[in-house]
C-alpha cells in the first residue's frame, strides 16, 4: 500500500522545513528520489503528490519538502501566504535547507541508500549546484531548469532594488504582488561564483537527465540546450508541446497525472533504472 509520512526539521535561521515521504510499505529498502521545488512552488503544488505516488508505485521512496522561506506556512501548506517569509528568501538559504534534508536522509536511511535528485525550475538550478558538490547524489534529473538565478528578475531592476530594498513579482495565478527583499540580490552578488549554475553543470560527473518542454515560456528550451552543451555526458530529452509544468496546474483536481507529466515520469523511471 502507498503511504505518506510527514517529517519536519530545522532549516535556515532555525525555521521549520516541512516535508513528506511517499513509499510502498511492501518495499522498505528502496532507493530515494528527492524532489526540489522551484520559485513560487511548494511540495504540495499541483500534481506533485500524484508524481510522488507514481514513483512510489514504481519502487522508489519519494521525498519532497518546502524550503523554509518558500512562503508556505506549516499551518496552510496549500499556498504561498507568508509573504514576509517569501520576501526574505535567498538562494544560499535554499542550499542550506537542501543540505539539511540530505543530512536527514543520510541519518534516517544510511549512507548506502542511493539518493537521486529531481529539481524543477529554480530547484533545478539548485540541484545542479548540489550535484556538482555533494558526493551523496547518485543521479541528477532537472526539469525545466534555469541556467542563471538572476533570470528571475530583470537586470535593469537591480539598481532601484538595492536603493528601495524591495521589488515585486506577480503570482500568475492569483495576480498577487509578491515582495522580494534586496537580500536576495545581495546574496546572489556576494556568492556569484558558488551560485554559477553553468560552472556547476560543467563539473557534474554523475548520470544527468535534462528534461525540457519546447513550449515553455518561463524557461525557454535554449536553457536546456545550454546545460547540455556545458556537460556533453548529460542527456537531453525534449517533451514536445510541454509547458513549464508539463500540463499540471494548481489546484490540480484530477486523479491521474497530466499526459505530458506522465511521459516525463516514465522517462525519468527508465533513466533511474539504467
Amino acid at each position: 500500500m502507498i503511504k505518506q509520512n510527514d517529517f519536519s526539521l530545522s532549516g535556515a535561521d532555525g525555521k521549520l522545513i516541512i516535508g513528506d515521504i511517499t513509499f510502498d510499505d511492501k518495499n522498505p529498502n528502496t532507493p530515494i528520489v528527492l524532489f526540489v521545488h522551484g520559485f513560487k512552488g511548494f511540495k504540495d503544488w499541483g500534481a506533485h503528490n500524484l508524481v510522488a505516488r507514481h514513483f512510489a508505485a514504481n519502487g522508489y521512496r519519494y521525498i519532497k519538502f518546502n524550503f523554509t522561506y518558500s512562503g508556505v506556512p506549516a499551518s496552510n501548506p496549500k499556498d504561498v501566504t507568508d509573504l514576509d517569509g517569501f520576501a526574505n528568501n535567498t538562494v544560499s538559504k535554499e542550499l542550506f535547507d537542501l543540505n539539511e534534508v540530505l543530512n536527514y536522509i543520510e541519518k534516517a536511511y544510511g549512507k548506502e541508500t542511493p539518493v537521486n535528485l529531481i529539481g524543477h525550475s529554480r530547484g533545478g538550478g539548485l540541484s545542479i549546484i548540489e550535484a556538482a558538490n555533494d558526493l551523496r547524489i547518485n543521479k541528477l534529473i532537472s526539469w525545466s531548469a534555469i541556467t542563471d538565478f538572476s533570470s528571475l528578475w530583470k537586470k535593469d531592476q537591480e539598481a532601484e532594488w538595492l536603493k528601495t530594498g524591495k521589488i515585486y513579482v506577480t503570482n500568475a495565478r492569483t495576480k498577487e504582488q509578491m515582495p522580494l527583499n534586496k537580500t536576495l540580490l545581495e546574496d546572489f552578488q556576494e556568492n556569484a561564483d558558488t551560485l554559477n549554475i553553468i560552472d556547476a553543470a560543467k563539473r557534474i560527473n554523475i548520470p544527468w537527465l535534462i528534461v525540457q518542454g519546447d513550449d515553455d515560456v518561463n524557461v525557454p528550451f535554449e536553457n536546456a540546450q545550454k546545460l547540455a552543451d556545458a556537460n556533453p555526458s548529460s542527456r537531453l530529452v525534449k517533451i514536445e508541446g510541454a509547458n513549464h509544468v508539463y500540463g499540471a496546474s494548481h489546484p490540480y483536481e484530477s486523479e491521474t497525472l497530466p499526459p505530458l507529466l506522465f511521459k516525463v515520469c516514465e522517462k525519468c523511471l527508465v533513466f533511474l533504472k539504467e
